[in-house]
């Protein structure tokens, strides 16, 4: 009768619940502090104001496109050096980290957006920008051709563009899971204990050794060699 143990069907990993805790544990901490985090942070509001290059008389039109790409490069810096902090009311470190101008490659318009922790400040921002772009395009006038008009003003936004606190909760548990999975791939095995040893080391089954029958590994004795009967 044989008598070796059955080997465990489940493997070693997960016959240990507390290594696999390392994900749901994961998951919800990083859920806490995402959601901590958008409930605690200021929301953010964006207003957008847009502008238009427009040519001179007797100017070549196509050259708007131009100065708009040149313009939109520049805004920012145009904003800090005109009366843009004054019309907005912030600093000039302040429209640097948020005001960003994009332009259009088939159209001679900029769209200037700013963001601030308030709607009526991110729209002064926004047209503070604006107006500096047109009043530099004024004074530059002759020697470029073209000029900046206000095309719209910005409006005031009702919603935040920041996410909230269930969307930061959510990305926040995505990431946790995340992280949690990568620690426990890279994360050591432990060495087995003995009991698990001395089950996964599989021995090699003995076959019955029947009566009467001479083991495979003891040779049989040699024939004896017939000797002459002395006279």
């Amino acid at each position: 009768m044989n008598t070796t143990p059955r080997r465990a069907l489940v493997p070693v990993g997960l016959r240990r619940p507390g290594r696999w805790a390392v994900l749901p544990a994961a998951v919800l901490a990083g859920a806490a502090l995402g959601g901590g985090y958008g409930a605690l942070k200021t929301p953010q509001y964006a207003a957008t104001s847009y502008v238009i290059v427009v040519p001179a008389e007797k100017s070549d039109p196509a050259a708007a496109l131009g100065f708009a790409q040149a313009y939109g490069r520049v805004a920012t810096d145009i904003a800090v050096t005109g009366d843009a902090q004054v019309w907005a009311g912030v600093s000039a470190d302040t429209l640097r980290r948020n005001v960003q101008a994009a332009t259009s490659p088939d159209a001679p318009m900029i769209s200037i957006t700013a963001q601030a922790g308030q709607p009526a400040k991110a729209v002064s921002m926004a047209d503070g920008v604006a107006r500096a772009l047109i009043l530099n395009s004024t004074h530059v006038a002759g020697s470029t051709g073209v000029k900046v008009v206000q095309f719209s003003r910005a409006t005031r936004p009702t919603a935040p563009v920041s996410p909230s606190a269930p969307i930061s909760a959510l990305v926040g548990g995505c990431a946790g899971g995340l992280l949690g999975g990568l620690a426990l791939l890279v994360r050591p095995k432990r060495p087995a204990t003995r009991g698990e040893a001395r089950h996964s080391r599989g021995t090699a089954p003995t076959a019955p050794v029947r009566a009467g029958s001479v083991p495979a590994s003891v040779p049989a004795p040699a024939a004896a060699a017939h000797q002459p009967e002395a006279v």
